[in-house]
């Protein structure tokens, strides 16, 4: 339940930002959401650490994603919330679906020597 409502949390700040809403709650919930997103899914890849070196590892994972997206765009003289708010989403849903992928049937470790 508590998953959830952190999804819910992390989906209405990234709606809330990228409608650029004047909502008092826009700046928690997306700041919520830049931290969650990439940080879940980093964890979700750790799954052989024990639960406190998964929790550090993920979060620092999370801060260094947002801080890469952050110098990317100012290297290009790019700056952009809806940007930053997409690319950390596209960030986050890769490192998701590389562990999908690797959980599909059928996909062994003899077929990664191949």
């Amino acid at each position: 339940m508590l998953a959830g409502a952190a999804v819910a949390v992390g989906g209405v700040g990234a709606l809330l930002a990228l409608l650029d809403s004047g909502s008092p709650l826009r700046g928690p919930f997306a700041l919520f959401f830049l931290f969650a997103a990439p940080a879940s899914a980093i964890a979700a890849v750790l799954r052989g650490l024990d639960p406190f070196s998964r929790v550090l590892t993920s979060v620092a994972g999370a801060v260094v994603v947002d801080m890469l997206v952050a110098q990317g765009m100012l290297a290009v003289h790019r700056w952009s919330v809806d940007g930053g708010v997409i690319t950390v989403a596209a960030i986050s849903g890769l490192i998701s679906l590389s562990v999908f992928m690797r959980h599909m049937p059928g996909h062994t470790t003899a077929d990664k020597a191949v």
